[in-house]
């Protein structure tokens, strides 16, 4: 599967002094952008080349979905959990902007299994139904390497 990579343009000075950082994509770095969140910023891609899913879950809890392709526009409301993968069987690439400077960026499974000092296993255990040996299991892979 094709590989998206994303990365910022922060020497263009019209882009910044407008509040709308962008990002463009390239096709050597991830397959997958998962599940993330920007807490300060709306997020708005534009698909340059390739097939992306991407999606974002309402505070409602429901999931919204859509197959992109060359020349689609999709916008990620801010704060809300989305993610893109690479659906196509070649490159793909895309311009995003952000409606602020500081957009942040959560990721969900570092900020839930990675944070230091670490999320308690049995909290972690009660909200995905899981044991703890499974938490811990899933913690080891977001170890500091």
């Amino acid at each position: 599967m094709a590989r998206i990579q994303l990365y910022v343009a922060a020497a263009c000075a019209v882009v910044l002094a407008l509040a709308a950082p962008a990002l463009a994509g390239d096709p050597d770095m991830l397959q997958d952008n998962p599940p993330h969140t920007h807490p300060r910023a709306t997020e708005i891609i534009f698909v340059l080349e390739g097939t992306l899913e991407v999606g974002f879950i309402t505070t409602a809890n429901k999931l919204f979905t859509k197959t992109l392709t060359m020349g689609d526009v999709f916008v990620f409301p801010r704060g809300l959990v989305h993610f893109q993968q690479n659906r196509g069987y070649g490159p793909a690439a895309v311009v995003a902007g952000f409606n602020s400077q500081l957009q942040g960026t959560q990721q969900i499974a570092m900020t839930l299994f990675g944070a230091t000092p670490p999320v308690p296993t049995d909290i972690l255990a009660k909200a995905f139904q899981i044991g703890n040996g499974e938490v811990e299991h899933i913690k080891a892979n977001f170890a500091p390497k």
